[in-house]
């Protein structure tokens, strides 16, 4: 598998793409996945997103991507507001119906389509000027990738190791994934092995380079830019430790023996008390809101729609 591509998803394509997912789809009431999925199972778990730091990180290790996270994004005027439109987008897409997650999917591609630039200095493999297009399939696969690798890493910090054998049924279902994304199906990895090797092949790679846009796009998501909060020691602990060692160093994370030990500690903790958090507050709230839905309730109750607020910007993925 080539590891840059200079394919760009079109519009036509994106829809060649949705056309699959769509024949594919559990129910237009279940969505893409539905209930019985592996990705409903890890997805609608909170503790998931203690992987989000690490995922964002290795996104910006891609040039592409921290160039136009860098030149095009909100993230530091309003990261809240960022956070909220990204996840609307992507839990939208996992527990939506599927007409919600296909619309998710097409909003996704139309902002994407006005992300492009060149790169200010050469890093790795680009040379300096060189174009990006937020819609290229290897920076769309980069970040695909991102998120289906950290995803069972972080759910199996407070649950039992997936068997092979889910394993290779959430990657069969991480392909429909890419495909709300516009990736082709014949550009990914057929299988959860091969695609172990992919993202192997890419953290060893002279395409994933770390510039200034990356260090200083890290630097002040640690350090709260734009909130009032910095990011607690324990996460920048945790985070660091679920880097590979190359990224860790790369970004300039340290990880000494006290960096270490409030990991230990963060992961000790999870492993004690979250089992015991009530199902409203373990499960994200789109997952409650697809609950409902399934059991035949149009509108999710106020436990539902408060949450949904904090996790997506709005009531209801109906609301978009």
């Amino acid at each position: 598998m080539r590891l840059e591509s200079s394919l760009v998803v079109t519009e036509s394509e994106l829809e060649r793409e949705l056309t699959m997912v769509r024949s594919a789809a559990e129910s237009e009431s279940a969505g893409i996945f539905g209930p019985n999925s592996v990705s409903w199972r890890i997805d609608r778990e909170a503790a998931v997103f203690l992987g989000a730091g690490r995922a964002l990180l290795l996104q910006l290790a891609h040039p592409w991507v921290a160039a136009a996270i860098a030149e095009h994004s909100r993230t530091f005027g309003d990261p809240i507001g960022r956070f909220q439109r990204t996840f609307s987008i992507t839990l939208t897409m996992m527990f939506g119906t599927t007409t919600q997650a296909i619309t998710a999917a097409r909003i996704l591609h139309r902002r994407h389509a006005g992300i492009c630039g060149v790169l200010n200095e050469g890093l790795g493999v680009f040379a300096a000027s060189s174009a990006y297009r937020a819609n290229d399939v290897a920076a769309l696969r980069w970040v695909w990738a991102t998120l289906v690798e950290t995803a069972p890493l972080a759910y199996e910090l407070i649950a039992p190791p997936l068997s092979t054998a889910d394993r290779e049924r959430y990657y069969a279902e991480s392909r429909l994934f890419a495909a709300l994304f516009g990736i082709p199906q014949e550009a990914l990895p057929h299988s959860w092995t091969e695609f172990g090797c992919y993202v192997d092949e890419m953290l060893g790679s002279e395409v994933l380079t770390i510039g200034d846009p990356a260090r200083r796009t890290a630097a002040g998501l640690f350090a709260g830019a734009g909130t009032a909060w910095r990011m607690p020691l324990w996460y920048r602990a945790l985070t660091a430790r679920l880097l590979p060692l190359r990224m860790r160093q790369d970004f300039g994370l340290t990880y000494g023996v006290a960096e270490c030990h409030a990991a230990e500690r963060a992961i000790t903790a999870l492993h004690r008390f979250y089992p015991w958090v009530p199902g409203i507050l373990r499960y994200v709230a789109p997952y409650h809101e697809a609950r409902c839905r399934l059991a035949g309730r149009e509108r999710p109750g106020a436990a539902t729609r408060v949450p949904n607020r904090f996790w997506i910007g709005q009531t209801s993925m109906a609301a978009a």
